[in-house]
């Protein structure tokens, strides 16, 4: 009954699958993005929390990334492992991954819970929370909250990819749209009228992501394609490992996402400092604002590349799983074709309205010195944004087609070597825009190799195809 119900996968239009899987995806994720640009936006137009309380926006954010990581290392993996079941006919195995997964996310959900509130002090440090006093304070409190959301957050963003292997795109996609909309609603009550500052922002940010983890486990036991059973939620070594192997390079992807944010963050604060207006005690904090900002409006851009191409790994493991590759090639074509055009859009907008940008974040309410760092990290930070695009897809395409290690090693030449790499060594020569310069070598020197693996792959396709 499942591979009668899942076929169509293999047959229809491709350009019809691809915005009926990623359209959802898409807007899945740009909402989920959306909990925290939001809370970002309300703390900078707060009067009392301004840059400050951006600032210290910026240094929690990687440590919600932490978590996302691990949970769609879990979910994508999932996503992955059913999907390519499915196309094998095997939908027993598909049954054991999805019970397994959801057991793992609930005791990693709580372990990092714990972990972050032992530790809060020290890890609010290493990610640069200590660039002044009253960002430190801020930090602290926004942190201590969100924590609390962390084991809701993580079960809510491991079952969407799931939900959306299931056959149930829209749903995945209701239910993160539910959680931001309590987000958006509460936010300014909590902010503007409860003057509950940094606290009301989490607050708002935990009971969205509360909602979303419900509707979830509501899904859970109402699946359509694969009905996990009592016994599929016993834990079995081989499923975990074959899930997490196939849910690696999502993983890899957004932790070292971490540890360029916290080389990023740590260069800002170490010389902002030797800066002769940002190293002045009340501007010290602009500097990691400005950049966390830039960095929300490339994670919305990234959240559109981002679920076109996971909205594509059902389909992509499906026709492999099938032996399908010239509807897999199809696929890479147009994949490749639409990630190039979301990123010259956004080259557009960032290049020709970067005030009109940093306005929405409360630059009304700050200096001069604010508003014209924050136009030059705009136009140079992201000026690389059609190859950043397309190296995602790429990570991505590869991971769906169960290309784990080329894909993983990849992600982490982009993030790690390069992306760390010229965070720490670029500062040393420009200063604090040698920050700013290290994203756009990064994404010019990844996409020279992804260009490579994009050949590669096409080659293996077109052989498959013939034989």
């Amino acid at each position: 009954m499942e591979e009668k119900t899942n076929r169509f996968l293999g047959e229809e239009h491709i350009g019809r699958l691809m915005r009926k899987y990623a359209v959802p995806c898409i807007i899945s994720l740009l909402v989920g993005a959306l909990y925290n640009i939001v809370d970002q936006i309300f703390i900078a137009n707060a009067s009392y929390l301004g840059s400050y309380g951006n600032a210290a926006n910026t240094v929690v954010f990687p440590l919600t990334v932490i978590a996302l990581a691990i949970a769609v290392m879990i979910g994508d993996g999932c996503c992955a492992f059913v999907s390519i079941s499915l196309g094998r006919k095997r939908p027993e195995t598909a049954q054991k991954s999805v019970g397994n997964s959801v057991v793992m996310v609930i005791v990693c959900g709580l372990a990092l819970c714990a972990v972050y509130l032992i530790f809060s002090s020290p890890i609010i440090a290493m990610f640069g929370g200590t660039v002044n006093e009253e960002t430190f304070r801020h930090s602290k409190e926004y942190f201590f909250y969100i924590t609390l959301g962390i084991p809701f957050y993580m079960f809510g963003q491991a079952l969407n990819p799931i939900i959306r292997a299931d056959g149930s795109p829209r749903f995945a996609m209701a239910s993160t749209l539910a959680g931001a909309v309590i987000n958006i609603i509460l936010d300014p009550i909590f902010i503007f009228c409860f003057k509950w500052g940094m606290m009301g922002a989490a607050v708002a940010t935990v009971l969205g992501q509360i909602a979303a983890a419900v509707l979830a486990v509501w899904y859970l036991m109402h699946m359509k394609l694969v009905r996990p059973a009592k016994s599929d939620f016993r834990m079995d070594g081989s499923v975990c490992r074959k899930t997490l192997i196939l849910g690696v390079t999502s993983f890899l992807s957004q932790i070292s996402l971490v540890a360029s944010m916290a080389a990023i963050n740590n260069m800002v604060r170490k010389y902002g400092a030797l800066d002769p207006v940002f190293g002045q005690e009340q501007y010290a904090q602009i500097p990691m604002a400005v950049v966390g900002i830039v960095m929300k409006f490339f994670q919305i851009v990234i959240s559109i590349v981002v679920g076109m191409a996971a909205g594509c790994i059902p389909i992509v493991g499906f026709n492999m799983g099938a032996g399908k590759g010239k509807r897999v090639r199809e696929l890479f074509t147009r994949l490749l074709a639409a990630e190039a055009a979301v990123g010259a859009a956004a080259l557009i907008i960032v290049e020709l309205f970067p005030r009109q940008l940093i306005h929405i974040f409360g630059a009304a309410n700050e200096s001069a010195y604010y508003t014209s760092f924050a136009v030059r990290a705009f136009r140079v930070y992201l000026c690389m944004m059609i190859f950043a695009c397309v190296n995602k897809a790429c990570f991505i395409f590869l991971q769906a087609m169960g290309k784990a290690v080329s894909s993983t090693v990849l992600s982490m030449v982009r993030e790690i070597v390069f992306g760390v790499g010229f965070a720490l060594l670029l500062p040393v020569f420009f200063g604090l825009d040698g920050v700013l310069y290290s994203m756009p070598l990064s994404d010019i020197l990844t996409f020279f190799i992804a260009v490579w693996l994009i050949v590669r792959t096409y080659k293996e396709l077109n052989r498959e195809i013939s034989e």
